[in-house]
């Protein structure tokens, strides 16, 4: 793999965002000119920011459709938690069933009104991916890099949408046991490596993939700022990246932490709901790494302080 040049000493080297057309199911997206906004469509019960608020198929399009009228680009539609703690894989708690009997309205409704829509379906099941495809989405966004339904890799190969497959380490049952990471970006630099790698043995065309570094996922609180830090080097792997850092724990505590320092009180994580700040200043520094895609809960703020990021990197 080519090596990111290291600035020397009075130099700096401007990150260049590379361009790349990806393939969805009936479409092209172009990536790269400006930076893509993934709106989160949560059809579940116990997602960790927003569960049971849009867990009505009704609730779930009004929203869809609201995030399309702030500026998403794409509408990530998922009816399984991936929250630490949960069952996944053959023991999951959500079956491909109950999973699709959530999603597939919201896929429908949205579509019946918008039906220029660029729908991504979250989950990690091939049946339930399959289905949604059928239906009219055109990305499978797979939170386990292939990892825990072994008929996905042939099944992204068979339906021919778009994927988004991300890093995770361990599964959630595991997350809050984990050892401490001695190197996270390497860690992760390779496990998407073998991500890629086990996608394109499966024939899934890599003009169809996007990686996504998995923040939260299996990583503890202070270990995702390497990976912010050094995002831009993820680029040396020959893809799209899709960053999705809103509202994720690790804001939560750091906030928390500035306030615990501020008030000499205890340290207490900042809820879901009050993390949209650094949320964006976690956005806006990805993007500034290289990130064609964010994954955001708040889209509105977002698409306002992207089009600032996108401004700077235009002006390098």
């Amino acid at each position: 793999m080519d090596q990111i040049p290291q600035n020397a000493p009075g130099t700096y080297n401007p990150v260049m965002r590379p361009r790349h057309i990806w393939e969805l199911r009936s479409r092209k997206l172009t990536l790269g000119e400006r930076t893509l906004v993934m709106g989160v469509v949560n059809v579940t019960p116990d997602s960790f920011s927003d569960g049971g608020q849009f867990d009505s198929s009704a609730s779930a399009v009004d929203q869809a459709l609201r995030l399309l009228s702030e500026g998403a680009d794409i509408l990530d539609i998922g009816g399984e938690s991936t929250r630490p703690g949960v069952s996944v894989g053959q023991e999951a708690d959500v079956s491909s069933r109950q999973e699709l009997e959530r999603i597939m309205p919201v896929i429908e409704g949205v579509l019946r009104a918008r039906p220029d829509a660029v729908i991504s379906v979250d989950t990690y099941k091939a049946a339930t991916a399959a289905e949604a495809i059928r239906a009219g989405a055109e990305i499978v966004n797979d939170v386990s890099g292939l990892a825990w339904d072994p008929e996905m890799g042939s099944t992204l190969e068979e339906i021919g949408c778009g994927a988004v497959l991300m890093h995770t380490r361990g599964t959630p049952s595991e997350w809050r046991n984990l050892p401490a990471l001695k190197d996270p970006f390497e860690m992760v630099l390779e496990g998407l490596g073998s991500i890629a790698k086990k996608a394109q043995h499966a024939g899934v065309e890599k003009s169809r993939v996007v990686l996504d570094v998995g923040f939260g996922f299996g990583k503890r609180f202070d270990e995702n700022y390497p990976l912010i830090a050094r995002f831009g080097e993820f680029a040396k792997l020959g893809f799209p990246l899709l960053a999705g850092p809103s509202r994720k724990s690790f804001v939560g505590r750091t906030i928390g932490r500035r306030r615990a320092e501020a008030s000499g009180s205890e340290v207490a994580d900042a809820p879901a709901n009050e993390r949209l700040y650094g949320t964006l200043a976690a956005v806006v520094a990805c993007v500034l790494q290289g990130a064609h895609i964010v994954r955001v809960h708040d889209v509105a703020a977002v698409v306002d302080a992207i089009a600032v990021a996108d401004a700077i990197l235009a002006a390098e």
